[in-house]
């Protein structure tokens, strides 16, 4: 795993956005993706005192999780992670080398695995897909306050 972009000083998020980002090659494990989230989240309360709710920690986490996951799962070679905070929201960006985008399925509560780009797009503020020249570019947005988005029954009604 390669970090560069780390914001180490003190900046105003309105001069600066936060970010992160680290390369994932061949064995390295889904828990440092999680760890890097985590350790993004918890300097921007400990240094710029942003307001992250517990929810908001779990689901970038689990965000990340699931997509690095997919990345090194079904993508040849490295994929890229970036997190970056702006606006109270923290947009996870996962690049890779495969060009096929992911299809969510059909909700089946049998359906036993893959459902793991169901729960991304439950947890996200919104969700974009784009082929690249080389692989493909996801991005997810997650709102670090809990009322920001509104109940999640309240936007799939829309």
């Amino acid at each position: 795993m390669e970090l560069s972009g780390r914001d180490e000083n003190a900046h105003p998020l309105a001069e600066r956005p936060l970010s992160v980002s680290a390369v994932f090659e061949e064995s390295e494990g889904i828990a440092a993706a999680r760890g890097l989230a985590r350790s993004l989240l918890s300097d921007a309360q400990r240094t710029h005192g942003l307001s992250v709710s517990g929810r908001a920690m779990g689901a970038v986490q689990l965000v990340v999780s699931e997509l690095v996951t997919n990345a090194r799962k079904y993508a040849p070679g490295p994929c890229l992670l970036t997190l970056e905070i702006i606006n109270e929201v923290v947009e996870v960006t996962v690049w890779d080398s495969e060009p096929r985008l992911p299809v969510a399925q059909e909700a089946d509560p049998a359906r036993v695995g893959q459902h793991g780009l169901e729960i991304v797009m439950a947890l996200c503020r919104s969700f974009e897909m784009h082929r690249e020249p080389v692989g493909k570019r996801i991005k997810a947005a997650v709102a670090l306050a809990d009322d920001s988005v509104g109940d999640v029954a309240d936007r799939q009604a829309l």
